[in-house]
């Protein structure tokens, strides 16, 4: 059986709790993406909330807002 999978690799700009912009540039690189037909798009492992949060990362409002573009991003289709 022949399988094939595309695969894009997002390099983003992302700002540290900025959680509109942060999506809004993963939701670009997603359109992207499937434009070029991927079939799955890789992020960096940061990309919801943003590199150098420091303490933020211990306050439950910091999970809770990337739990909720997490989910706008499973349910939206790009």
């Amino acid at each position: 059986m022949d399988s094939k999978v595309n695969l894009a690799v997002c390099s983003l700009n992302q700002w540290s709790i900025d959680f509109q912009g942060n999506f809004e540039r993963i939701k670009q690189g997603f359109i992207l993406a499937k434009a070029s037909h991927a079939s799955y798009c890789l992020t960096p492992e940061l990309s919801l909330c943003g590199y150098g949060c420091e303490d933020h990362f211990y306050e439950n409002d910091t999970q809770l807002h990337c739990w909720q573009v997490y989910q706008i991003i499973n349910f939206s289709s790009f």
